[in-house]
């Protein structure tokens, strides 16, 4: 994977995947619930997420079962994704730090 900073929708689906497996639909009900309701994927969108997160090897297929006669494929996060993941998480507290600190800079500015 690249350096550059990840999209919101990519954080959040590896986040889900570094607590386990997980099948198209639950992927698409954690990260809702991991941002608080603000992303709401739509399949086609998660689906060519997950292709290309598989092309980068940052997730991997982790099984197929049929429940209620339908297919689930699962994902799996690999090695080189939990990496990925850890980066962008460090590099997003680094900048929430700078940030903090702008704010009690303009803070004391303010009060002389």
């Amino acid at each position: 994977m690249s350096t550059r900073e990840m999209r919101e929708p990519t954080f959040l689906i590896l986040t889900a995947l570094a607590k386990g497996r997980h099948h198209g639909y639950s992927l698409l009900t954690e990260t809702k619930k991991l941002s608080g309701g603000r992303v709401s994927l739509k399949p086609g969108s998660l689906y060519t997420t997950l292709d290309r997160l598989q092309e980068e090897g940052l997730v991997q297929d982790a099984g197929e079962e049929v429940v209620a006669g339908r297919l689930r494929r699962y994902y799996a996060l690999t090695d080189d994704g939990a990496d990925a993941l850890n980066r962008e998480a460090d590099r997003m507290v680094a900048a929430a730090a700078a940030a903090r600190q702008s704010l009690r800079i303009r803070t004391k500015g303010a009060l002389a």
